[in-house]
């Protein structure tokens, strides 16, 4: 079954309309879509969903789910961001909408002083890192995956978003081994939470569409990490256009099976279901 529960659209920083997407899973033989606008609710910014268009969001995708009935099955959700004290992953936050699912993920490493995404840009994140932690990448690192862990505890959400988001710049700014030490325990951790929380863990191959990266989120390491404490797992694109919405969906399937999945998660009517890789 080819189905992707991770998809970004003109409601956000998508570069196609819903129907275009719809239209496109379709042609692509994806046979369930889950759409994730960015959302900070009740807040907004640049790229998420703006807090007065969630209901507008919203019933679009109701209206696709009913106009396209028994050609493709559709679900509703957010990619809500997790920022202490200011917006968090659980259902009870987006009650007016009624949500199929949510994705939780950390995009922005807080500061009393400064508020910067890990994933925006390598300058970006090289400033946040000497303006914020001095430079201390070790520092910077552990304090994004607190945050990851911060949220599994705290949160009430469907599946985990990109879990080492972190390294989607390491390649470019080299700046650390991911084969250190202190690293590794850090993604030991990281595990531990997850399996601890229920949740899904997505294998995502975003940072692969926009070139950024030429393998998936978790790196196998993680991913093997998580089989061991079976952590189920899901493969989404992350996809911000029609064309990325399968994006490398063949190497993530090779990849879970390496790391000993025999069997993804998928989102189904009556909840989540698992079908064979």
């Amino acid at each position: 079954m080819k189905t992707n529960f991770h998809t970004h659209t003109t409601f956000c920083d998508g570069k196609n309309t819903p129907e275009e997407m719809v239209k496109a899973a379709i042609e692509k033989g994806i046979e369930r879509l889950g759409f994730s606008a960015h959302s900070m609710y009740p807040y907004s910014s640049d790229w998420h969903l703006e807090s007065r268009q969630h209901g507008a969001y919203t019933q679009e995708i109701r209206r696709l789910q009913k106009e396209y009935a028994g050609k493709i099955e559709i679900f509703l959700g957010f990619e809500a961001d997790y920022l202490p004290g200011i917006c968090a992953p659980r259902f009870e936050n987006f009650s007016a909408f009624k949500p199929d699912f949510l994705i939780g993920s950390v995009h922005f490493l807080p500061n009393p002083t400064k508020i910067f995404a890990v994933d925006n840009n390598p300058p970006e994140l090289a400033e946040g890192i000497r303006d914020i932690f001095e430079g201390n990448v070790q520092k910077a690192v552990g304090y994004y995956f607190s945050l990851q862990k911060e949220m599994l505890f705290r949160g009430d959400f469907t599946i985990l978003g990109h879990a080492d988001l972190i390294r989607k710049f390491n390649g470019k700014l080299r700046l650390f081994s991911e084969d250190e030490e202190w690293y590794k325990k850090e993604l030991r951790s990281l595990a531990e939470a997850i399996a601890k929380s229920g949740v899904v863990a997505e294998i995502n191959t975003g940072a692969i569409s926009r070139g950024y990266m030429t393998s998936p989120y978790p790196s196998a390491y993680l991913l093997s990490l998580l089989h061991e404490k079976n952590v189920p797992v899901m493969i989404n694109s992350d996809a911000h256009t029609a064309v990325a919405l399968d994006c490398a969906f063949d190497l993530a399937t090779e990849l879970a099976k390496q790391a000993g999945y025999k069997e993804k998660a998928v989102l189904s009517s009556e909840g989540m279901a698992f079908t064979a890789l």
